[in-house]
């Protein structure tokens, strides 16, 4: 009896997997069809396999001797081994393969069964009808994003760029923290971009304190697939632009489906802050911060800034799992202008997203310019 042959699908798995189109509620499913930040191009060596997830999906992340990045579902259809688990391997007549560690089945980068060792030569199984899902991945400036398409069944090609950001200056980044979060990252991007909680969750006596708050207003734009709080002289208590010296400008930057940046100048010299939320699942997020510099500061004072980040990433973490306490009994939010309005931003954009999608026409950015007022 002749075995059967699979059908040219990417996996049990993947065929199985619903749509993740569509508006869905705070705290709930994820932004898709958009280009999600995995990691820096430094962390991806040449024939390694790094296994990460992002929405759910167990995602392989690998860099061919030639040096090109790719990006599959770390699952081996066959037995559901991680393939990032196996090796780079290169075989005659086949290029470069991953090969799975359990039963050495072997796929190419773009996800495409090349061989199974097992089979003997009559037996007609074409192996190339077998294909892991692979997710298009591009490298900008020294990162590696991921494209998450809303249907793993139909997954459509990109239709925009990763997001370039300005300020990436020198040979690489100057420093770099990352720690993950028991939360969705709704609630990671509002806490992201809540311009209020600073003096109580970051009490640091060179960062500011409850006693130094004061009333503030700032200008607010659209910007692309989000907005900018636009270039204005840092708050008198944040002490530690001071550091800086000279009069530094900044402007802070949202956009979907979660980077937030603050860029700095200096004169000619220049900061780059950049966060990137990556969703790992319903109840976890990845927070990578990432700073570049041509300042000198940076050079001098590394090892304070690391504490100085690190500390930041603490609280932020502590206030996330005490937030939970009162999650876990699903809770109505109350969202108050003008402190929570980036919040509400943040949903509108979301839903906007989502509508653009499904009607299959152009985004359009439903924020309007707009002076903001709070005191922190």
């Amino acid at each position: 009896m002749k075995p059967v042959d699979a059908p040219p699908v990417q996996s049990p798995q993947a065929e199985a997997a619903p749509s993740k189109a569509g508006a869905q509620p705070f705290g709930k499913g994820f932004v898709a069809d958009a280009w999600y930040f995995v990691a820096l191009s430094r962390d991806v060596a040449p024939a390694g396999l790094k296994r990460y997830e992002i929405m759910g999906e167990p995602v392989l992340i690998g860099r061919t001797r030639a040096g090109a990045v790719y990006a599959m579902r770390d699952i081996c259809p066959h037995r559901a081994a991680p393939l990032s688990a196996g090796k780079l391997v290169e075989k005659p007549g086949e290029g470069e393969t991953i090969e799975c560690p359990y039963h050495g089945w072997r796929f190419r980068p773009d996800g495409v069964c090349a061989a199974i060792p097992s089979l003997v030569e009559d037996q007609a199984f074409e192996a190339n009808r077998i294909k892991v899902r692979a997710f298009p991945v591009r490298e900008s400036q020294g990162m590696v994003f991921v494209w998450m398409a809303s249907d793993a069944r139909n997954p459509m090609e990109p239709d925009h760029a990763p997001p370039v950001f300005p300020g990436v200056v020198g040979s690489g980044p100057k420093l770099v923290e990352a720690m993950e979060f028991d939360s969705h990252i709704d609630h990671a991007v509002v806490g992201l971009m809540d311009p209020a909680h600073g003096p109580y969750v970051h009490q640091q006596w060179w960062w500011r304190s409850e006693h130094s708050m004061h009333e503030k207003a700032k200008a607010f734009a659209p910007a692309d697939f989000g907005w900018a709080m636009v270039r204005h002289t840092p708050s008198s208590n944040s002490r530690l632009y001071r550091i800086l010296g000279g009069a530094p400008a900044t402007e802070i930057t949202f956009r979907l489906p979660g980077y937030r940046w603050e860029h700095i100048q200096v004169g000619e010299k220049q900061v780059l802050a950049l966060t990137c939320l990556t969703p790992i699942s319903e109840t976890r997020t990845r927070i990578t911060q990432i700073f570049w510099s041509d300042h000198w500061v940076f050079d001098l004072a590394k090892p304070f800034l690391r504490m100085g980040v690190v500390a930041f990433l603490k609280q932020d973490g502590g206030m996330v799992n005490l937030q939970n306490e009162g999650l876990r009994y699903d809770p109505a939010l109350i969202w108050i202008d003008d402190a929570d309005k980036q919040a509400k931003w943040y949903q509108q954009l979301k839903r906007e997203w989502a509508k653009s999608r499904a009607e299959g026409r152009e985004f359009v950015n439903p924020i309007q310019p707009t002076t903001l007022r709070w005191k922190s």
